[in-house]
């Protein structure tokens, strides 16, 4: 399990999620995308960035306690 790879992972997949959003903004561009853009992909984006910084300590931790059960 490497919880690092995990976050990264996520990054990926929501840098992905927000060029595919890039597209259809180009055809969607009515008061409910940006609702919609405002009240989901927003908040998404900033839990995302939230999170990811904690991939990386949780996996520090579990390698500190896979090395002090060694």
């Amino acid at each position: 399990m490497n919880i690092s790879s995990h976050g990264k992972t996520l990054v990926a997949a929501t840098k992905d999620l927000f060029l595919k959003w890039d597209d259809v903004k180009n055809t969607w561009h009515d008061a409910r995308s940006q609702e919609f853009e405002e009240r989901y992909l927003d908040e998404l984006l900033a839990a995302i960035e939230r999170s990811t910084p904690v991939f990386d300590d949780l996996a520090k931790v579990v390698a500190k306690v896979r090395s002090d059960c060694e």
